[in-house]
């Protein structure tokens, strides 16, 4: 019976990309010396184009990472991705003293971000994507700003859709600036 129940649970699990992102040692004086506590930056996705973060406290890490697992899953968001692989234009962000630069890249680039931001883009399910990091290192900062970042992307039918235009323009508008400087160096 206890095998059937924890089957579930790990396909559960299993939907979901889990990163791990820090854990801070906390510490509480009281009258009797220093409670310690455990906080926990954890994220969360599904690879395709949904992610999440959490962060929580408690008196033991597997708790702590538990509870912000929990908070991550309920904090989900849906980011429109190109071609399931990149982002759809360049976009900067910031949280507190972070900020944030993220680029799309052409296919074969990979994940050149630091490491909390490479846990987003990993839970994410962005593969080709050069970011870089301006003011704090914070890894909380880092987290923030890049979702904060990441929540003014739009996708080209986002873009369509408020324009009143179709899709087909707005993607040609993109690129026809690269077509039509491939025409003028084809003149010369």
């Amino acid at each position: 019976m206890a095998k059937a129940e924890r089957q579930p649970r790990e396909r559960e699990e299993s939907e979901f990309i889990e990163k791990l992102v820090a854990v801070n040692r906390v510490a509480k004086v009281v009258k009797g010396g220093r409670r310690f506590g455990f906080a926990a930056l954890v994220v969360i996705g599904d690879g395709k184009g949904r992610v999440g973060t959490g962060h929580s406290k408690a008196k033991e890490v597997p708790d702590a990472i538990r509870k912000a697992t929990d908070q991550a899953k309920r904090s989900m968001m849906r980011i429109p991705l190109r071609d399931g692989r990149t982002l759809h234009h360049d976009v900067k962000g910031h949280f507190g003293a972070g900020k944030v630069i993220l680029r799309a890249a052409p296919m074969g680039t990979g994940i050149i971000a630091g490491g909390p931001m490479r846990a987003v883009f990993e839970c994410l399910g962005v593969q080709d994507v050069v970011a870089k990091v301006t003011g704090s290192n914070n890894p909380y900062n880092m987290v923030n700003s890049t979702l904060e970042a990441l929540k003014y992307m739009q996708s080209p039918r986002q873009v369509a859709a408020r324009r009143g235009k179709k899709v087909s323009d707005v993607v040609a508008q993109r690129e026809g600036t690269k077509a039509g400087e491939a025409a003028a160096s084809d003149e010369e």
